[in-house]
């Protein structure tokens, strides 16, 4: 940045003719602009200006270097006015991932609102609940619901916390009793998140330590929706993002089991590539996305 003072100081004065008139178009005083003009000079290592009593005038590099100085401003210059402005108005295209529950349940209506608010965005919505690799696939924006991951060509923002809890069926209890401990389990029927190869081990914690605990799962699904689907038909034990069952918690359609050993935690994140860092679109609905679903927000699903 003092680069560039320095250089819209000098252009200043060798188009004005003078330090003085430069001061005033700048609004800084005098020994500002010399200073200025005198560090460009010394970080060049040349003499830019002829200065007498009289005159200011360029030397031959000085003339050289004001050709290339009033380009590079002019462009630097019209890089920030149309970032204002898509700050303003932005425009282009923006593509999100996300969850198909999380979509459904409560993205459908923040997108709807970001298009309400930013009508020359035009969006593109992809629902899945496999593993996407943002910088692979060409999303902007990938929304995952997880512990918080750190990469070098992505930035994780956490937008708030998104617990878990084990739960199940009342009807489910009655017929198989509850479980007092992690290791009870083993015993149970459980509905895994995600693949049968993707392990049968579910991570919870004590005051203390984080437990592994190996599981006999009798379902697998990558969705949440069909896996809490289950649970309410007591077919068996399921951990579960309370946005997904927060509803059925209250309503006792699932009981929560083992509270004293809860899920280790969770976040709903934003992930998107750096060079995405100073998108207007990018910033415009991750801030969105933390007004409507972060700390405080209603996330109550909008099952019947």
């Amino acid at each position: 940045m003092d680069f560039v003072q320095g250089m819209r100081a000098y252009t200043k004065v060798v188009e004005l003719e003078g330090f003085a008139a430069a001061a005033r178009e700048l609004g800084v005083s005098r020994s500002m602009i010399n200073k200025r003009v005198a560090k460009l000079e010394n970080e060049l290592g040349a003499q830019l200006l002829r200065r007498s009593t009289r005159r200011v005038s360029t030397t031959d590099t000085g003339n050289a270097f004001y050709a290339r100085c009033v380009q590079i401003l002019a462009d630097l210059d019209e890089a920030i006015s149309s970032v204002r402005e898509q700050q303003d108005h932005p425009s282009g295209n923006l593509r999100i991932n996300a969850p198909m529950t999380l979509g459904t349940l409560h993205l459908a209506p923040l997108i709807a609102e970001f298009m309400g608010l930013y009508p020359d965005v035009r969006v593109e919505m992809v629902l899945n609940d496999r593993y996407v690799d943002p910088l692979e696939e060409g999303f902007d924006v990938t929304v995952r619901v997880g512990e918080p991951e750190y990469s070098t060509s992505l930035v994780t923002q956490e937008i708030v916390a998104a617990p878990r809890v084990l739960c199940c069926a009342p009807a489910y209890l009655a017929k198989h009793g509850r479980p007092h401990q992690p290791t009870d389990l083993k015993h149970h029927h459980m509905l895994h998140y995600g693949y049968q190869e993707s392990g049968q081990v579910w991570r919870l914690t004590d005051a203390e330590q984080t437990l592994s605990v190996a599981i006999q799962c009798i379902m697998w699904s990558n969705n949440g929706e069909v896996l809490r689907a289950a649970a309410v038909a007591a077919h068996g034990i399921a951990m579960l993002p309370t946005f997904i069952i927060e509803r059925d918690l209250h309503e006792g359609r699932l009981v929560p089991i083992l509270e004293d050993y809860p899920p280790t935690p969770s976040s709903l994140l934003t992930l998107y590539p750096r060079h995405r860092h100073l998108s207007t679109k990018v910033q415009l609905f991750v801030s969105l996305l933390k007004d409507r679903l972060g700390e405080g927000a209603n996330w109550q699903p909008l099952q019947d």
